[in-house]
């Protein structure tokens, strides 16, 4: 009963594992890339800032506009003041009559105006370098958040390969913990030792397949988290066991801190502050701008409709002609000396931010200096820990195939023969931890120099 229910969870078990997902770890860094939501998030923005400095690109255009207004209404007037509040009111040309009337014809407005600042001091040109200098903060932005994207994806692929390896080596130890039962059992059946033995067995194979289900259990969490780095459904990810059975190749590659994408996205926010300082000292400075104004206007009241009150047309055709054209044109020069005066504080302002963005430049890369010293020492241990984790490994191998020859014979307690799995789990344990040490260190390392590549260079395959 007991082989033909395992065989039927085989057999379940055989479309999942068919269906299961090969990831290695190159793919997952692309992946990663190309699908986590902050980093598409982050490509809209660049797009965003692009069409902003499009925008301030056409500010060195002149301003063209052109009106044509006609319109129906009488043209009695009054001398003496009148103020307008909160809205418009009506503007009708004309002398005072002697009395109301309501004479009523068309009239007509069109209009052509340009306004063109020939000379601003600096002003357009420096705002158009703060859009230039926020366009490649975002581009920074973006390298820094693919690049820290990618450490997290590279750091959880590893932590699942190794949840994935601590459930291969727990089902090992439950598989011996069932032969110790099996052979416990026989031979309390037979009288050779007592039952307590086997009820021992028994519960040591429990408590390794608890521990089964505990490893699944991280297995399942490490799953989940590689999941959403990937902006993926939860997947049975398969990954490269190159990784548990290899050690990397560290590459000792001299790299700035200055090219560091973290450093870079900083660097950016200072050339960002700096330009608007610039821009914030020019705004100060006066404008010079050339307009140019044509009119033309056409009326149903005639010359002289002040004198005779018939001499006015409710003809639309007769209104909207033109009869009286002017223009206009000149320069005009304005400045402000009151903002020249409040600039300065906003000025000052802008440097004191620009001053504490060199702080926090100079604090991160100190941190990135120690963090390379941390993660390069953090490999050397690991390498080392890998030897001696093999030692204690054969130690344990040798030690439990001694116990089981000895258990078989009836040379050795039940106590010894446990204590000998128990030795060989922790073994196991220890090098597949110590293995996976090592690519976690070259994550860290990666991660202190800003190059991911560093990763995928210390594969030798």
């Amino acid at each position: 009963m007991n082989l033909t229910f395992r065989a039927l969870i085989l057999w379940l078990g055989c479309p999942v594992l068919s269906f299961a997902q090969f990831t290695s770890l190159e793919d997952v860094l692309l992946r990663v890339e190309k699908n986590y939501q902050s980093i598409q998030k982050k490509e809209i923005n660049i797009q965003a800032s692009k069409e902003r400095l499009k925008l301030q690109k056409t500010y060195y255009l002149p301003e063209v506009s052109v009106m044509a207004q006609q319109s129906f209404g009488t043209i009695n007037a009054q001398n003496g003041p009148m103020y307008n509040m909160g809205g418009s009111g009506i503007t009708s040309t004309s002398m005072p009559l002697a009395e109301q009337n309501w004479n009523a014809a068309f009239g007509s407005l069109y209009l052509a105006n340009i306004n063109w600042s020939v000379y601003t001091f600096g002003k357009l040109k420096t705002k158009e370098n703060i859009e230039i200098a926020d366009t490649e903060l975002q581009k920074a932005d973006l390298k820094q958040e693919i690049f820290q994207q990618q450490i997290k994806a590279a750091a959880a692929y590893f932590n699942l390969l190794v949840s994935q390896r601590l459930e291969n080596v727990q089902l090992e130890n439950h598989k011996r913990s069932e032969v110790i039962y099996s052979i416990a059992q026989v031979r309390a059946n037979s009288g050779l030792i007592p039952e307590v033995d086997a009820s021992l067995a028994k519960a040591e194979m429990s408590s390794a397949q608890t521990a089964v289900l505990n490893a699944n259990d991280h297995v399942l969490e490490y799953n989940k988290k590689l999941s959403d780095l990937l902006a993926e459904n939860f997947t049975d990810y398969q990954l490269d066991h190159y990784f548990s059975k290899n050690t990397p190749t560290l590459l000792q590659e001299n790299l700035s801190l200055n090219n560091h994408p973290t450093t870079l996205f900083i660097a950016q926010k200072i050339n960002k502050s700096k330009q608007q300082e610039t821009y914030l000292n020019k705004t100060g400075l006066p404008s010079l701008s050339l307009f140019g104004t044509f009119q033309g206007r056409g009326s149903g009241f005639g010359w002289n409709y002040v004198q005779d009150n018939s001499a006015y047309s409710p003809s639309y055709l007769k209104g909207i002609g033109v009869d009286r054209m002017n223009y206009i044109v000149g320069l005009n020069l304005s400045w402000n000396l009151t903002d020249f005066y409040r600039n300065t504080s906003k000025v000052n302002e802008q440097k004191l931010v620009t001053k504490a963005l060199d702080f926090d430049y100079q604090q991160l890369q100190q941190e990135l200096y120690n963090q390379q010293n941390l993660s390069e020492q953090k490999y050397k241990n690991a390498v080392t820990k890998i030897a001696e984790s093999k030692v204690q490994l054969q130690a344990a191998t040798d030690a439990f195939h001694q116990q089981k020859a000895l258990y078989e014979n009836g040379l050795t307690t039940i106590v010894d023969f446990t204590q000998a799995l128990y030795l060989l789990n922790r073994a196991e344990i220890n090098y597949e931890i110590a293995q996976n040490n090592s690519w976690q260190a070259i994550v860290l390392i990666a991660a202190s120099k800003g190059d991911i590549s560093m990763i995928t260079k210390a594969i030798t395959h």
